[in-house]
C-alpha cells in the first residue's frame, strides 16, 4: 500500500503544481475559444452569468476537492463500485407523434420523436477528465454504442469533461455526421478533435432535419477544460422545437436568478424535459451549489418550464460530489410528494430504461412551495447523506 500512497501523493502534487502554474503563467494553459463583440454575458474575453454570480471558487477549496478526488474522502457516504444496468436496444426511428426516451447515463439522453433522433451531452468513455484521469463511471452506458440508432442531432451544453467527451463525439461524427449544436466557443474545442459543430449564442437557433429546430437558451454555469481557460466558452440549455411538442435539455446548471426556465418555455409548450438533480453537495447539509441544482431547485426549474413530463439526470453515473448514490432521486420523490405533485411526472428512471412520453396536455397546478419549504426546514431532507 505504501508505494500506491506515494504514487498518489506524487500525482496530487503534480496537480497542485499545475494549479499554481495556471495562476502564475496563465498564458501556458489558457485557450481562446471565441472572439466576438461584447454582450450582456461576454466581456470581450470571458463569458459570465448576467445575474452577477461569478461562481468563483477559492484555490484552497479547489485543492481540497482535487485531493478528495485523488485520495478519496472517508467522511463521504460510500458509493457502489459497480451498478448493474441492462442496455436498451432502441428502434431506428419513432414516428406518428410518439416520443420515446432512453436514459443512457449522467446527462446523456436519447430522445426519439417525429422521426428525429436526438442525443444530449454524449459520453461513452469510462472516465471523465483530462488524459483519461478523472471520475470513473459506476454503470455501463444504457445503450451500447453499437446499438445506437443513427443520430440526427447532438446537443453539447458546455465543455466540462463529463458533458463534452471528445472521443465519443468523434465516433458519432465519423459514423453519422449529425448536426452538433453547442454554445459559443465550444466548436473550437471540438474542431481540435476533428468534429464539426455549429456554435450559437443564447437566443440563436438553427433548423435541423425532419422539421426540428434548435434554440440555444440561457442556463447558469461556467466552462473550462484546463485551469486558466475558465469561461472562455459559453454554456447553455436548449429547446428543440418539434411538431408535437418541444424538448428541453437543461445541460448542467445552477438555479441562478431562476428566470431562464420561463424564457425557454416562452418558445412554445414543452412536452418533455431533461433536468439535472445530482452533484449538488460539496459540504454537509448543502442543498444546492452555485453551478448545480439539487432536487429542491430542480423542482423550481421544472415549474418554470410549465411542469412537463421530465427525466431526472446528472446523478448515479459519475461521482462528482459528496451526496450518497441514491440520495438525489430519494430527495426528489419525497420533495415532489411534499409539494403535492405526482413523482411520476418528474421521474428518476434507471439507466438503460426506455419509456414513452404522453402527448402534450394541460399542466398541473403549481407546486405547494410552502409545504416543500416546511419539509426541508423540518430536517427531513438536508440531513440526508
Amino acid at each position: 500500500m505504501r508505494p500506491i500512497r506515494i504514487a498518489l501523493a506524487i500525482l496530487f502534487w503534480i496537480a497542485v503544481a499545475l494549479c499554481l502554474a495556471a495562476s502564475v503563467a496563465p498564458f501556458f494553459l489558457d485557450r481562446i475559444y471565441y472572439r466576438g463583440p461584447v454582450s450582456g454575458h461576454f466581456d470581450g474575453r470571458r463569458f459570465f452569468n448576467p445575474d452577477g454570480d461569478a461562481l468563483d471558487i477559492s484555490a484552497a477549496r479547489r485543492n481540497r476537492l482535487l485531493w478528495q478526488q485523488v485520495f478519496g474522502d472517508p467522511t463521504r457516504p460510500k458509493w457502489p463500485g459497480h451498478v448493474a444496468a441492462t442496455p436498451a436496444k432502441p428502434p431506428a426511428r419513432v414516428d406518428g407523434g410518439e416520443m420515446r426516451v432512453t436514459w443512457i447515463g449522467h446527462a446523456t439522453v436519447l430522445v426519439q420523436a417525429d422521426g428525429v433522433n436526438i442525443l444530449t451531452d454524449p459520453v461513452w468513455s469510462d472516465t471523465v477528465g483530462p488524459f483519461g484521469i478523472g471520475p470513473r463511471r459506476v454503470a455501463a452506458p444504457g445503450v451500447r454504442f453499437e446499438d445506437l440508432p443513427r443520430i440526427d442531432l447532438v446537443l453539447v451544453s458546455h465543455n466540462h469533461y463529463d458533458h463534452m467527451d471528445l472521443p465519443t463525439l468523434k465516433r458519432l461524427w465519423d459514423r453519422d455526421r449529425p448536426l452538433i449544436v453547442t454554445p459559443l466557443g465550444n466548436d473550437a474545442v471540438m474542431a481540435g478533435a476533428g468534429v464539426k459543430a455549429t456554435a450559437l449564442d443564447w437566443g440563436q437557433g438553427v433548423a435541423g432535419r425532419f422539421g426540428a429546430a434548435v434554440t440555444v437558451t440561457r442556463s447558469h454555469h461556467w466552462g473550462s477544460r484546463w485551469f486558466a481557460d475558465r469561461s472562455r466558452a459559453l454554456w447553455s440549455s436548449f429547446v428543440v422545437r418539434l411538431p408535437h411538442g418541444n424538448f428541453f435539455f437543461a445541460g448542467d446548471t445552477g438555479l441562478g436568478d431562476g428566470k431562464w426556465p420561463a424564457e425557454a418555455a416562452a418558445l412554445g409548450p414543452i412536452r418533455f424535459a431533461a433536468i439535472p438533480i445530482g452533484a449538488f453537495r460539496f459540504d454537509e447539509g448543502q442543498m444546492a451549489s452555485g453551478s448545480h441544482v439539487g432536487p429542491r431547485d430542480a423542482i423550481r426549474v421544472w415549474d418554470g418550464l410549465g411542469r412537463p413530463d421530465a427525466l431526472a439526470v446528472h446523478w448515479g453515473t459519475f461521482r462528482l460530489s459528496r451526496e450518497g448514490y441514491a440520495t438525489p432521486p430519494f430527495m426528489l420523490r419525497g420533495m415532489l410528494r411534499c409539494a403535492g405533485e405526482d413523482p411520476a411526472r418528474f421521474a428518476a428512471h434507471r439507466i438503460g430504461e426506455s419509456f414513452m412520453v404522453p402527448p402534450l396536455g394541460a399542466p398541473p397546478p403549481a407546486p405547494d412551495y410552502a409545504a416543500l419549504g416546511h419539509c426541508i426546514q423540518a430536517g427531513r431532507f438536508d440531513a440526508l447523506r
